[in-house]
């Protein structure tokens, strides 16, 4: 059944054996599939790097943040490029640079909380 119905879309699919329609009649399905490709992959990963970056800029002193690195502490100090973060227990006090934050997870705790 599965490859009857396949068929039948193939036959359906299939373009005319002369003429300027033949020779460009898989054009438009190619097209297609690169705009299908397009919002299904490009679009959804531009829309996760505003996001991250809206977050990035965000970041005001106090936040608790997660390094890429699995590191965490709370933002003491903001400079052009990076952020100074204190850990616990020992409040060693890491420079970050603003690419390297993965989450701001004061929201999160608080919300917890509540």
């Amino acid at each position: 059944m599965l490859f009857a119905s396949a068929h039948a879309l193939a036959v359906l699919l299939a373009a005319p054996a002369g003429g300027f329609l033949g020779a460009l009649g898989g054009f438009p399905i190619l097209i297609l599939m690169f705009v299908a490709m397009y919002f299904l992959m490009v679009v959804p990963n531009q829309r996760k790097q505003k996001q991250w970056a809206a977050m990035l800029a965000a970041i005001k002193v106090g936040d608790k943040v997660t390094s890429t690195g699995g590191l965490r502490g709370s933002v003491i100090a903001i400079k052009d490029d990076a952020y100074v973060v204190k850990t616990q227990p020992d409040g060693i006090k890491l420079e970050f640079v603003k690419s390297s934050i993965a989450a701001v997870t004061t929201e999160e705790s608080e919300a917890s909380k509540s």
